[in-house]
């Protein structure tokens, strides 16, 4: 008998790059955002603007220098991320632009913003350069709580903002903490819970109908951040970011562990904790009424308050808007560039246009949470499931808030709102999620902690 014919080896699966679809992608969103500009100028004025001249390369330098960057530094990373993100961030700057227009005697807003965009892309860059390991910063969990727990304190220290203490002001420049210590207790939480992920899954008594909570010692920790958020709440009168931090950790906690008690826990805790201080703090009390009687200022003879502002703004736009520039959403007054910027979308873009924008938030979310699921590490996958459920949060928070479907919380809309401190840390969670993806998508075998061998697919999926 002849001996038997040797297994012929298997050669490794070599994943696409994609960075030429990458470029296609980011060339397509700076000339829509271009032609956004140049359509608000043409309604506005009936002439193309002068400062398209300075907008344009203000846009372009950055994107193409983050480009650059991902292809030399992260060359498997996601190709739709950076795209998605530059081109969110362009509308957000001509939808303030066509804000300004509106408000002459203000202060112009885009113009510092295309500065802190600028910004937020260079801090991109540098992180998608310097950071070559995800890996790294799991050192630094405790560091990083400790950090972010000082940011949240500080602006209690200086003076409330609109009814809100969640802002550092001297001068002309003011910054929010909050955005920054978002994405510090992203990387605590995700450190913690993958050091701790099997004491944290060990379940104790039952103590409702099909619901097993973890035992007392095990709970502690989401008692304390529980406690945390709403001590956030209490002192800077803060909604969004109490129930931002408190949904982050429970969803990062249910993630970690597969035991669905967290969720049931985060959300009795998080419902009690909202229903007592609705109900005790003045601030939080007023839009909690202003959610559930939206018109009543307008049957009292005061006129329409901000709410009932941007409901009008949605039926305006109808299916598909008034157009860019078209639009009188600046009747919502000092908000409309912040979380209401999204009734300036509704009512020139209409429902089309605010589906579009939904959906890139999706996508973006999407992807994120891919990346966490293709990671090799425990940390890397808890990264990535934390900072994009940031991003979903935010959203699902600031549209159900404008929308009428949940109680305003006065945050920011990523990427589109005007807010320096917003946009800078969305574009470093961009680029943590660009570092991620190129972790998760570089060739080669992963191995599974169950110890089976995975195969990349061409596509990015996962072959067992």
């Amino acid at each position: 008998m002849s001996a038997p014919r040797a297994a012929a080896p298997v050669a490794p699966v070599r994943q696409p790059r994609r960075r030429g679809v990458e470029l296609s992608l980011l060339a397509a969103a700076v000339l829509i955002a271009l032609f956004g500009y140049v359509n608000v100028g043409l309604a506005q004025d009936g002439r193309v603007p002068r400062g398209v001249l300075l907008y344009g390369p203000a846009l372009c330098v950055p994107v193409v220098l983050a480009h650059l960057a991902v292809r030399w530094r992260a060359p498997y990373a996601d190709p739709l991320l950076l795209p998605i993100a530059v081109l969110l961030n362009g509308m957000g700057l001509v939808l303030i632009h066509r804000l300004d227009l509106a408000t002459p005697h203000e202060r112009a807003g885009a113009p510092s913003q295309v500065i802190w965009s600028s910004l937020g892309m260079t801090l991109c860059v540098a992180v998608v350069v310097l950071l070559r390991d995800h890996r790294v910063l799991a050192r630094y969990g405790y560091v990083s709580m400790a950090v972010a727990l000082a940011l949240l304190v500080v602006p209690i220290f200086f003076p409330a903002i609109n009814g809100a203490r969640i802002w550092i002001r001297e001068g002309a420049l003011s910054i929010q903490p909050g955005e920054f210590a978002k994405i510090l207790l992203a990387v605590f939480f995700a450190a913690y819970l993958a050091a701790n992920s099997n004491a944290l899954a060990y379940t104790g008594r039952r103590v409702l109908w099909k619901v097993q909570l973890p035992t007392g010692r095990v709970l502690g920790p989401i008692l304390l951040v529980w406690a945390m958020s709403i001590g956030v709440l209490v002192l800077e009168t803060d909604l969004g970011t109490s129930l931002l931090f408190f949904g982050l950790f429970v969803v990062m906690l249910y993630v970690a562990t597969g035991r669905r008690g967290w969720i049931a826990v985060g959300l009795m805790l998080a419902a009690a904790g909202a229903g007592v201080v609705g109900s005790l703090e003045p601030h939080v009390h007023s839009r909690v009424v202003d959610w559930l009687h939206p018109f009543a200022s307008i049957r009292a003879g005061q006129g329409a308050g901000q709410l009932a502002e941007a409901l009008f703004a949605f039926a305006a736009g109808g299916l598909l808007g008034t157009g860019l520039g078209r639009g009188h959403s600046i009747l919502i007054g000092f908000a409309a560039k912040s979380d209401f910027i999204v009734a300036t979308a509704g009512e020139e873009l209409g429902l089309a246009g605010v589906t579009v924008l939904i959906l890139l938030y999706a996508l973006l979310v999407a992807r994120g949470f891919r990346a966490g699921l293709a990671v090799r590490d425990a940390f890397g996958r808890l990264l990535a499931v934390g900072l994009a459920t940031i991003v979903a949060l935010q959203v699902f928070v600031i549209v159900g808030g404008v929308t009428d479907l949940i109680p305003l919380t006065g945050m920011a809309m990523p990427f589109l709102a005007q807010g320096g401190s917003s946009v800078v840390t969305n574009w470093i969670i961009v680029a943590l999620l660009i570092r991620l993806s190129d972790s998760a998508r570089a060739p080669g075998p992963l191995e599974a902690e169950t110890g089976v061998i995975a195969m990349v697919r061409p596509s990015g999926g996962l072959e067992f």
